[in-house]
């Protein structure tokens, strides 16, 4: 294979993962470590180092709007960082010492597990309970909506906290944002506003991803010739994947789409691990 189609190749394919990841919130990292893997038999050390890179990308893009908006809780996503970047290197460094097959493995399953996560229906919920670890940290606060701004309190500090911890640990061995595991700290576990959880686990993704593209960094499993084109194609699908959201009325058939997708890709990872083709 010339280098030509090779770049054509993770271009495209990565358009598409960003396309899906921007459609479900969960980033384009699920599928573009299989598609190198997989389909170009590229090691997954250096798969993990270009999606890191390209979590970065997207993250830095979205969040910026999202933080304009008023929606993001800035200061709640910069305490629950200390977690996810201590997690992040630690997961970072455990995925250079793990037998690859391990990490596909592992791999697969959380790509099942975010399957399930992108169907589930999200309701806001609003909660007024009083934390008292809350109040001091002064993390409760506020966002817009159409009828005006609304008030939020945020709950079980301690368990988000530990919760962050460990999506920051499978973030940096997987090479993933783990948004779906943010997202279940911030929504399920400390009541915050789904939209509100959303977008600071936006905001969060792209830092947790630096500390983790560090330690790759330092071992040489950042390449350039395949990290460049998968920036660019995720960062373009991601672009279309938020004006298709912004007009489409109903996005489920998208996630249906989406959970069919990771789920196969997720049975290919589990298989090839199983049998060390990784």
């Amino acid at each position: 294979m010339s280098v030509l189609v090779f770049t054509l190749i993770i271009l495209i394919g990565s358009y598409f993962a960003g396309l899906l990841g921007s459609l479900t919130g969960l980033g384009g990292g699920v599928v573009i470590i299989p598609l190198l893997t997989l389909l170009l038999h590229v090691d997954i050390h250096y798969a993990i180092g270009a999606s890191l890179v390209s979590v970065i990308a997207t993250s830095s893009g979205s969040a910026a709007a999202y933080v304009k908006e008023g929606i993001t809780n800035m200061r709640l996503g910069m305490f629950l960082e200390i977690a996810t970047t201590a997690g992040a290197m630690c997961g970072a460094i455990l995925a250079l010492h793990i037998p690859t097959n391990y990490i596909a493995i592992l791999f697969g399953v959380i790509l099942v597990f975010s399957a399930l996560i992108s169907l589930q229906k999200k309701a806001e919920h609003i909660t007024h309970h009083k934390s008292y670890l809350a109040k001091k940290l002064k993390l409760n606060s506020s966002y817009p909506t159409p009828n005006g701004v609304v008030d939020y309190t945020v709950t079980r500090v301690g368990g988000g906290f530990f919760m962050m911890l460990f999506a920051g640990v499978i973030s940096g061995l997987l090479g993933i944002g783990s948004g779906a595991l943010k997202v279940i700290a911030m929504d399920s576990i400390m009541r915050i506003p789904f939209k509100v959880s959303t977008t600071t686990s936006n905001f969060m993704i792209g830092v947790t991803a630096s500390a983790s593209a560090v330690v790759y960094l330092q071992r040489g499993y950042i390449s350039p010739g395949v990290s460049m084109p998968v920036v660019i194609g995720v960062l373009l699908g991601a672009l279309t994947g938020s004006k298709i959201l912004v007009r489409s009325t109903s996005s489920g058939w998208l996630r249906w789409v989406f959970a069919a997708v990771v789920t196969f890709l997720a049975a290919q990872m589990i298989y090839h691990g199983i049998t060390g083709k990784i």
